[in-house]
This record gives structure tokens, sequence and C-alpha cells, in this order.
């Protein structure tokens, strides 16, 4: 029997369309038989962007400020009036401010997780499970596993799926956290199955007006035309293997294969991952870096009919001056130099392009059905001081899991509200405290998914998200 060698384009267009990973010959997880029920109600938001500060924002320095705490802990900024009474932001967000009517500040999200790290803190945060012990004893080499819960936008998209007509249902950009083989995990489908992992788009910081797909890019001399008579080929072959072979798995390649010529093919996925169509003052407004940029093909891509759309903020990298300022990986892990990092670096870029996210979709009358969540894997420390860059001295904040805030705003959500309040030093939660199952169930609940009962592969049901409870008193 030949045996089959895939190119290197074979194995990224299986990654970008989610077939990585999927069994070929028979189920070896529960991947192949894991088809949820189907139960879809009516829900406000049509469309969700998460966007995920990497690295660990700092909640006391950002949305849960402490005025009267004692300097080891508040720091030097001020709070800043805003539009909302009873809202207050840092200084170093003027422009979000400006739109704090729209926000709802949850300064309670107990998320402790038993690493006090990010890998953890991804996996709780993105898919709204606590982690479980192999998080502990492998640390940062726990990788993604098949059998771990689900991240959010899958199971938004194993629910919504066909809703987008020429587009995915869950998109990703511009990058996938964090570099191999360190891959965060809790950002794919895992037990729903790769056919709800998310589409990635990848950006740069220096190209930010484009967004790739190496995988649906076609090579020179490949038209659509010819990709179509590929496809009545490939259609051909896969008819006669049916009939030989009538697996579980053979249903999810064909539609694989389909949604892959879909994008291949369609003029709609160009049009809408092209930034660069938006007139100039509009990149600007957001701020024509790659965050900014991908805050921007975020909104184009709600126009689109994309019911989940995933920002991970892109950091510098481990070898930029921010990285070496800050003494960690270059984004919102301030381990050194919190409050120059902040001021200086991250908190411009974030209050230029999310303020302008919020302000564009206002403006579109689109905000009432695009709900918009803000959050991290982690909170920082708020007592000053890292050990790891000189302790008081090197004027940083480290990890700190056990309380941090999620902002949302649109999708029904009452805006210039804060939810929950955490104690004098902003080190737990101490009114209302939620989980962030609760905060994924919000999610849900939002978007008119209400079952959540799955099927394992001895088809068995279960829930993707037990003892949770979504926080209406948002809405």
């Amino acid at each position: 029997m030949a045996i089959y060698h895939p190119t290197r384009r074979t194995m990224l267009m299986a990654s970008a369309t989610g077939i990585v990973g999927m069994p070929f010959c028979c189920p070896t997880s529960s991947e192949a038989a894991n088809e949820p029920l189907p139960s879809v109600s009516d829900g406000t938001a049509r469309s969700t962007i998460l966007f995920f500060l990497c690295g660990g924002a700092s909640h006391i320095d950002m949305w849960d400020m402490k005025p009267h705490a004692p300097a080891e802990y508040r720091g030097p900024f001020a709070p800043v009036a805003t539009t909302a009474p009873g809202v207050v932001l840092c200084e170093h967000l003027p422009l979000l401010a400006q739109q704090a009517h729209h926000l709802a500040v949850v300064n309670s999200v107990a998320a402790s997780c038993n690493t006090n790290d990010h890998h953890a803190g991804y996996y709780h945060n993105l898919t709204g499970h606590i982690p479980d012990q192999s998080f502990k004893t492998l640390g940062n080499d726990r990788t993604p596993h098949r059998d771990d819960w689900p991240f959010m936008g899958s199971v938004v998209a194993s629910r919504l799926s066909g809703r987008s007509s020429s587009l995915p249902t869950a998109i990703t950009l511009p990058h996938m956290p964090s570099r191999r083989p360190y891959t965060r995990p809790g950002q794919f489908a895992a037990r729903l199955g790769v056919e709800f992992d998310p589409f990635y788009l990848y950006g740069s910081h220096e190209k930010p007006l484009s967004f790739s797909t190496p995988a649906l890019e076609l090579r020179a001399g490949v038209n659509s035309q010819r990709v179509a008579r590929r496809r009545q080929l490939l259609e051909a072959i896969d008819e006669t293997r049916r009939v030989l072979d009538d697996l579980p798995a053979a249903d999810v390649w064909t539609r694989q294969q389909n949604r892959a010529f879909s994008l291949l093919t369609s003029a709609a996925t160009a049009a809408a991952f092209d930034v660069g169509q938006e007139p100039e003052h509009v990149r600007q407004r957001y701020g024509e870096t790659v965050n900014g940029m991908s805050l921007l093909l975020a909104r184009r891509l709600v126009e689109a009919g994309v019911p989940f759309i995933t920002v991970f903020w892109l950091g510098r990298g481990v070898d930029s001056a921010l990285a070496k300022k800050c003494r960690s990986g270059g984004s919102w892990d301030t381990h050194g130099d919190n409050f120059n990092c902040l001021a200086e670096d991250l908190l411009p870029e974030f209050d230029r392009c999310f303020s302008a996210l919020i302000e564009d979709l206002a403006q579109r009358a689109l905000l009432d059905h695009t709900l918009l969540l803000v959050t991290s894997e982690m909170g920082r420390k708020p007592r000053i001081g890292d050990p790891r860059s000189g302790g008081a001295s090197g004027a940083g904040r480290d990890h700190w899991t056990h309380c941090l805030t999620d902002v949302l705003a649109g999708g029904g959500i009452n805006g210039g509200q804060v939810y929950g309040s955490s104690d004098r030093f902003a080190e737990y939660p101490a009114r209302n405290p939620v989980t962030p199952g609760d905060v994924t169930r919000t999610i849900y609940d939002a978007m008119g998914i209400r079952n959540l009962e799955a099927v394992d592969r001895e088809g068995r049901p279960y829930q993707l998200l037990a003892n949770a409870k979504p926080l209406t008193e948002l809405f």
C-alpha cells in the first residue's frame, strides 16, 4: 500500500480549515462522533468580538483603581472621570473614557488557577473551565489536548454553523498564541472536533494592513476555474471512497473540503479580509498598528456576518525593546517597569483602537447586535514589586489570577455600569464574585445559545458548561 506524504501546502490547508488531527481511518477520540445537539434560542447578539490582552493586563491600573490604597498598591496613575457616573478609568484611557456609557465593567472575576500562570489562565478564561491537575504538573509544557474543554468561540461555531454564508463561523487573528512548542491551550475546539476549530488569520507589525491565510492563497497559475475542476475530481474520488468506507469521519472530511473550496473561490473572502479598502481617516482612528487593524478587520467581519471573532493582542516579541523594558515577552506581562510600559506603550495603543471599535460599531448601528468582551489570562499582583525584576525598585507587577476585570459592551448589555467589586487592595473579589465560567455563559446567553448539551463518542450526553450562570443583571 502506498503511503501518503502530504505536502507543506496540504498541511497548511488542513490546519487553516480544521483538518489537522482529524482521524481519516477510524475515530481515535470523541472528535469524530461528537456532534452537538442543535438548539439555538433568539439572542440579541448576532456576533461577538473577544479582545484578549495577552500577557495579563493590570486590572488595578486600568479598570479597578484603588486611589485610597497605600502607595505600594495604588501606583502613580490617577483615575479620570468618564461619560458614565460611577465608571472610573485610568487617566491613560482618555478616549475610552468618552465611551464609558457603553461599558459594563466586571471587577469581581475570581479566576484563581492552580499555577497562577499563563497556560492555565488562557484555558480558564477562554473555555470557562477550571484547569485540571495537568496544568500544575506540566506548567508551560501543558500544550493543548484533544480532550480539553472547547474554546468559547468553538462552542458558538458548533451551534451557529452555517450562519455566515461564505466565511467561517469563528475567526481568530492576528496570531495563534504562543510560539511553538508552547502553544496556549484553550483556543481550540478540542473534544468538540476540529471541524469547529477557529480559522486563523495572520498579521504582523511590519505590514499592519496585510492579513494572510497562507493555506488559502492560490499559487501562480492556479485560478478559481482550475480549483473548481479539482473539486469535481475530488468529489468523484470521494464518492467512490464512501461506497467502500462508510465512516463517521468521512462526513466531517467532506464538510471540511467544502469549506476550503468555498473560501478559495469566494470573492467575499478577499473583500472581507482587506482593511485597505477602509478610508484613511477610519484607519487612522483605529491606529495603523497590527492590533488596531485587527479590530478594524473584526468590525468588517461582523458586517460580513461572522458570529465569533477573536483578536489576540500581538506583542512585540521577546527580543524587542518593549520586552526588555517590561521584563516580559513584549506584551501585557509587565514584570518590570509596569507603569512606564503601560503609560508609554500599551495603554495608548489599546485606548485608541478599542475606543475606535466601540465608536465605529455605534455609528454604524451595529453595537446593539455585537457583543464585545475584553479579558486576559490574569490580572497583575496589586502589591508593586516583582522579585524577577528587582522587587520594589523594579516597579513591576507579578502574575495575579486571583482577581481580574472583564469588560463587556454592546449585544444588549446595559452600558455605564460597574458590576461587583474587589477588596480594598484589588486582591480578591469582595461583592458579587463571578467566575470565567459565568462570563463565558453570559456570551452564550447573549447569542441565544441556551442548550449546551453535547454527545461523546459513546453516545452519552454531557454539558459543555455546567455550574455556570449568565450575568443576566448586565442586560
